[in-house]
């Protein structure tokens, strides 16, 4: 609850709810690094009024003004960066129920989804980006393996005849681990076994010694999620730099292997649309739309738990300070926000439309037709031209 010597809470009557709610609101300016309750509390009230009304007034007054700076753009300029020292992750192998191909563990009814397939050999991810949702699942310093994973996986009866995307970054980061437990060299057979498969590794490090050393079958695709320098350093943290996951992917599109990249979450603070414009300036300058195979878009998206989840590490992090709106059950910038944000984005790569591959990440159906001036009217017909443009650029 809300401690300091100087604001007797209970002397103001507020019900539990209201505690309960200026309990958050004091969590969420430590983690802003905002002006504290007590720095901001209006004592000048108590000269006005009294009693039900004095305590209605204050709780207006600092809900309000919560809101208020959840409603102006973020500046990381003064903001205190997380400092942390080297991670100590304890490994092990699990005996994990079952295996086969996990639908992506997001989808929802009110947004587009591209029905990807996920394997997941590794549970918990060494990064700490302030906004993941792994967090909200496994324990972060315990890394566990499937110890049967190999085996799994030459076990799987999938249909010559079909083509499948499968996605194995969902519950860790692809490439982080390296080929610890011999996953890449797994993976790398399946592909070489499968050609229908298009395998993606989706990953925020740079860790590619392993691709570079290997011949890398042709149907594996390598992703980087994206973001400005800004937020890397200070939401997403423990990850590869900007200009390190570029040159990584630099370093694997000269190799031949295909790139993609994925800007999700972009996240608005101030002057962000600037600052993701130099990033989609320089991608199209540094790779040709023959090396890359995607570009996504995606935001900031919200579950209750995750939220809880952040407020009680009390994480120094401003991701929760933006004015939320209810979009398909979860917590999100507003459509007009996301509008602004995907347009800009996909207007910025005009040399590649036509050429690469470009979708929203679970967003809103609506969308679609503003961004790109065209909608799927399905799943399953967003999926196929998905992997049909995917495959085009694997057998050309």
């Amino acid at each position: 609850m809300i401690q300091n010597k100087k604001i007797n809470i209970e002397k103001y009557g507020f019900t539990k709810s209201q505690k309960d709610i200026l309990n958050n609101i004091s969590v969420d300016l430590k983690m802003w690094n905002e002006k504290q309750i007590e720095e901001v509390f209006p004592f000048e009230f108590e000269e006005k009024h009294q009693g039900k009304q004095l305590s209605k007034k204050i709780f207006e007054f600092l809900v309000d003004y919560h809101k208020e700076l959840k409603n102006t753009p973020n500046d990381y300029k003064n903001f205190d960066e997380v400092k942390y020292k080297a991670r100590k992750f304890e490994f092990t192998k699990i005996q994990k129920e079952g295996f086969g191909l996990g639908a992506c563990p997001v989808a929802s009814e009110g947004t587009r989804c591209c029905n990807l397939l996920t394997l997941d050999a590794v549970e918990s991810c060494g990064f700490d980006c302030s906004y993941c949702s792994i967090q909200s699942f496994y324990n972060q310093n315990k890394i566990g393996f499937d110890k049967d994973f190999k085996q799994k996986l030459q076990n799987l009866n999938l249909d010559p005849n079909q083509t499948y995307h499968i996605g194995t970054g969902q519950s860790s980061d692809s490439l982080m681990w390296g080929n610890h437990d011999g996953i890449l060299d797994a993976l790398f057979e399946f592909a070489k076994k499968n050609p229908n498969v298009i395998l993606e590794f989706k990953t925020k490090s740079d860790n590619i010694k392993y691709l570079l050393d290997n011949e890398v079958p042709t149907n594996i695709l390598v992703t980087w999620s994206l973001n400005t320098q800004t937020i890397i350093k200070n939401e997403e943290h423990l990850t590869a730099s900007l200009e390190q996951r570029i040159a990584s992917a630099k370093a694997l599109a000269d190799k031949g292997v295909l790139v993609g990249f994925h800007f999700h979450p972009i996240v608005q603070y101030e002057n962000y649309l600037s600052d993701y414009k130099e990033i989609y300036e320089n991608l199209q300058e540094m790779f040709t739309s023959d090396e890359v195979v995607l570009i996504s878009f995606g935001t900031l998206t919200f579950i209750k738990p995750v939220i809880k989840k952040l407020r009680k590490r009390e994480l120094k992090t401003k991701i929760l300070q933006m004015p939320f709106e209810t979009i398909n059950k979860k917590q999100s910038y507003s459509l007009e926000v996301k509008k602004e944000m995907f347009k800009h984005a996909y207007d910025s790569f005009k040399s590649w439309h036509g050429k690469v591959y470009f979708y929203l990440c679970m967003e809103d159906h609506s969308l679609w037709k503003e961004v790109f001036g065209y909608e799927y009217t399905t799943n399953n017909q967003f999926e196929d031209f998905m992997k049909n443009s995917y495959m085009d650029k694997i057998t050309s």
